[in-house]
């Protein structure tokens, strides 16, 4: 599967959408990726988590965990561990940091993987990392559907995805007049109550 295969199904579930948009990094852009009409579709994100579970045992080998954060991580994370045969946990927030809780559990020796839908600038990705260094078990890499930064973003390991993507994004006080033009919107999860 290319960047642009995985981009034609975020079209085909209406996800890919144009406009002003506040990323969840603080940061503006023309261009938002609804993922989450992706991921309400089960034959959509079955498509996607296949080829990436293809490419994540090719890179990485066999995985017993596959570790996400909530929001964004828990379905792309469930059906790609569905993909590998392995299990999924996630981690939440709690007084502002990331944690493992509902009893989930990792083994000493387990290998696990990171998984997120999509990646801007890495924070969450590098929250989980951090999470599951309080863990038993070795984080063996991680994985995502769309590496929006294009591969630029640190996310405190090896990563591989499904598609890279260069959308542009601009700082809020150094927009293009094109954008200035547009009322803002923020679609994303980050900062939920």
């Amino acid at each position: 599967m290319t960047s642009e295969d995985v981009l034609e199904v975020f079209r085909e579930a209406g996800a890919l959408l144009e406009g002003h948009f506040i990323l969840s990094s603080g940061r503006r852009s023309p261009v938002f990726l609804q993922k989450a009409l992706v991921f309400s579709r089960p034959d959509l994100s079955a498509r996607l988590c296949a080829a990436l579970a293809e490419r994540v045992k090719a890179e990485f080998g066999q995985i017993d965990v596959v570790a996400g954060p909530a929001v964004g991580g828990i379905i792309p994370g469930y059906e790609l561990a569905r993909q590998l045969g392995c299990r999924a946990i996630f981690a939440e927030r709690s007084d502002g940091k990331l944690s493992f809780r509902r009893g989930f559990s990792i083994e000493d020796g387990e290998r696990v993987l990171v998984a997120e839908d999509i990646v801007t600038t890495g924070l969450s990705f590098r929250e989980t990392v951090e999470a599951l260094d309080a863990l038993p078990g070795e984080v063996v890499g991680g994985s995502c559907i769309i590496d929006r930064s294009n591969g630029a973003a640190d996310v405190g390991c090896k990563l591989v995805s499904l598609a890279q993507v260069d959308f542009p994004d601009y700082a809020a006080d150094d927009l293009p007049p094109e954008l200035e033009a547009i009322p803002a919107i923020k679609p994303g999860s980050r900062g939920l109550a």
